[in-house]
């Protein structure tokens, strides 16, 4: 199976092809801003760099957040329209998912996992799975002073772009920071065990965006 994988819910675009259990061509860049303008060039590239043509995807795989409401509108976006012109389905994979799978790669075989996303509002997008991977917890919104009770007693790996933040809210826990970042591979990997939503990938905000929609619709006032 060619899946073509990419993501932008944080600070970065990551991009790969994985075909069968292998990432055979990726990129990946830090940026802060500019995921829209930088996501689809980055994808010819790969694409150009494994000798592949749209044609031959089997499916698209998104992330789909929790994270920026901007780089995850950018990246679904862009799997929905590569998917429909490729005829292929596209299946989103939580951010969550995606680093507590990667973490599971240096885990104990006894801690559970705590995944852990900068929500840059002061909280965490946080979701706990168990030493097997699966989910115990579905995603949520947790303010750093409220976590511990959130995850409850218990040895954790923490993995996530917040890793810090959260571990210094669960001071005094048996927790061990993950040395996995976000992996792109693994969310192509994720995709490939799933069946895919006949209504293609949705988003996963977990908050209204900070910009609402004007109740007037935008019209000029007298």
């Amino acid at each position: 199976m060619l899946i073509l994988a990419f993501d932008t819910s944080a600070a970065a675009c990551h991009v790969c092809l994985w075909r069968d259990g292998n990432v055979i061509a990726d990129a990946s860049r830090e940026m802060a801003r500019g995921q829209a303008e930088a996501l689809v060039p980055m994808i010819d590239e790969t694409m150009s760099a494994a000798r592949a043509k749209y044609d031959d995807l089997d499916r698209v795989a998104v992330g789909c957040g929790p994270g920026s409401f901007t780089g995850v509108r950018v990246a679904l976006a862009a799997a929905h329209g590569i998917a429909l012109a490729a005829n292929v389905p596209a299946v989103g994979v939580a951010t969550t998912e995606v680093y507590a799978a990667s973490a599971r790669k240096n885990l104990d075989g006894t801690r559970r996992i705590l995944a852990v996303v900068d929500s840059k509002r002061g909280d965490l997008f946080v979701q706990l799975f168990d030493n097997e991977g699966i989910s115990t917890q579905p995603p949520a919104v947790v303010a750093p002073e409220a976590l511990a009770a959130w995850c409850g007693p218990g040895a954790l790996i923490v993995a996530g772009d917040a890793v810090k933040a959260a571990r210094d809210a669960l001071a005094g826990f048996d927790t061990v920071a993950s040395d996995r970042g976000f992996e792109i591979g693994v969310l192509a990997a994720l995709a490939a065990e799933r069946e895919p939503d006949p209504g293609g990938p949705a988003p996963l905000y977990l908050r209204p965006p900070d910009i609402t929609p004007d109740p007037t619709g935008g019209r000029l006032r007298p």
